[in-house]
C-alpha cells in the first residue's frame, strides 16, 4: 500500500482499477474489513480507493491523540481524495465509516456522487443505548489490560458464533491487527464527541443514498436504517440474507452486487451499461442463502410491488419513513 500525509497523519491507502472513483471507508477495529469488496468482480468497473483510517493498520495517529471526532475523520477522507486527484467519488462506508461518509457528504456535497451506507450505527436510538450498555464491560476489560478479550468480545457482539471463522477466511490477519490497534477504538473513537448530525445536515446531501442491511443484524442497525429514511425519504434499501454486521466479510459477493446494481441503475451512461440495465430489468429476483459454505441462488415468488431487486443476494427497494429529528453517534 502507498502512504499519504493528510490532515496531520499518514494514511495507508491503495487505488485499484479504473473507472468512476469509489472511496471505501471501513468501520471500527478491522482496518482491512472492506478489502473483500475491492476484490469482487461486480465492482471492477470502478476505481476503488481503500484506506486505513487514522490509528489503524499502517496509518498513524498523533502520539498524544485524545478522542477523535467524526468531523476530523471526514477531513482525512477529503484530504485523501485531494491527494489522489479525485474531485468526486461514490462513497461507501461501513459502520463508523458510514458515519464518516455522511459527514463527508454533508460538508462537501459536490465531492460525493452517491452514498452507500453499510449498517451505520446511531447510538442515540433506543437500541443504541442498549448496545452501549453491552459494550461497557468490554471497555472495562480493555482498561484492565485485556485488549484481546475486549476486541474479541466486540466482534462476537456484532457478529455471530462464527465471527472468528468469517474474518479469518476473508481477512486472515484482521483479528490480530484489530488487537494491535485496540487503543484507537477504546481510547480515541469510542470516547469521541457525540455527533450532532441531524435533519439540518442531511438537507445538504442531495446525492442518491443506499442502505445495506444484513437480515440477521441487531436492532441497532435496523433502527439505523429507519433513521436514514427519516433523513432521506428516497433512500434505497438492499437486504443481505443471512448476514450480520460483518456482512461485507460474510457475503462480499452479494454486497458488491447490490452496490453495483444501485450505482449502474443511476449513473450508467455507456451503451453497454444501458443494455445491462434493460437486461437486469428482465431478470427474475433471486435470494442468496448460505448453505454448507456456499451461496445458493433460489427464485423468490416475485418482487414486492414497486421494488427493484438485484441478483446475488441483495434486493433493492425504496421505503418511506416519517421524518423526525435527532442527533446520533455511529462508531461500531
Amino acid at each position: 500500500m502507498e502512504h499519504a500525509k493528510v490532515n496531520g497523519v499518514e494514511l495507508e491507502y491503495e487505488v485499484v482499477g479504473s473507472g468512476e472513483p469509489m472511496l471505501l471507508i471501513h468501520g471500527a477495529h478491522i482496518a482491512d474489513a472492506l478489502q473483500p469488496l475491492v476484490a469482487e468482480p461486480a465492482l471492477e468497473r470502478f476505481q476503488r480507493i481503500r484506506y486505513h483510517r487514522r490509528g489503524l493498520g499502517g496509518s498513524t495517529r498523533p502520539v498524544d491523540a485524545g478522542p477523535t471526532s467524526v468531523a476530523v475523520e471526514a477531513k482525512d477522507a477529503i484530504g485523501l481524495l485531494d491527494h489522489v486527484g479525485v474531485d468526486r467519488a461514490h462513497v461507501v462506508g461501513h459502520s463508523l465509516g458510514g458515519a464518516i461518509a455522511l459527514e463527508v457528504a454533508a460538508q462537501h456535497p459536490a465531492r460525493v456522487a452517491s452514498l452507500v451506507l453499510l449498517e451505520p450505527a446511531f447510538l442515540t436510538t433506543p437500541a443504541g443505548a442498549a448496545f452501549a450498555r453491552a459494550v461497557a464491560p468490554l471497555t472495562e476489560r480493555y482498561e484492565a489490560g485485556d485488549a484481546k478479550g475486549a476486541v474479541h468480545g466486540f466482534l462476537a457482539l456484532v457478529g455471530d458464533r462464527n465471527w472468528r471463522a468469517t474474518i479469518e477466511q476473508t481477512v486472515p490477519d484482521g483479528i490480530a491487527q484489530a488487537v494491535k490497534d485496540a487503543a484507537t477504538f477504546f481510547e480515541t473513537e469510542l470516547p469521541g464527541p457525540t455527533s450532532t448530525f441531524g435533519l439540518e445536515q442531511a438537507a445538504a446531501i442531495t446525492c442518491p443514498v443506499l442502505s445495506v442491511l444484513g437480515s440477521r443484524s441487531s436492532p441497532l442497525f435496523v433502527e439505523g436504517r429507519h433513521l436514514l429514511h427519516a433523513w432521506f425519504p428516497a433512500c434505497q434499501d438492499a437486504d443481505i440474507v443471512g448476514a450480520t454486521h460483518l456482512l461485507q466479510m460474510e457475503a462480499p459477493g452479494p454486497v458488491a452486487a447490490a452496490i453495483a446494481a444501485f450505482l449502474l441503475a443511476r449513473f450508467s451512461r455507456c451503451a453497454e451499461c444501458e443494455l445491462a440495465g434493460r437486461q437486469r430489468a428482465k431478470i427474475e429476483s433471486y435470494r442468496v442463502e448460505r448453505a454448507i459454505g456456499a451461496w445458493i441462488a433460489t427464485p423468490l415468488l416475485g418482487p414486492a410491488p414497486g421494488s427493484d431487486r438485484s441478483p446475488e443476494g441483495g434486493h433493492i427497494r425504496s421505503t418511506h419513513w416519517p421524518r423526525h429529528s435527532g442527533a446520533w453517534n455511529g462508531w461500531a
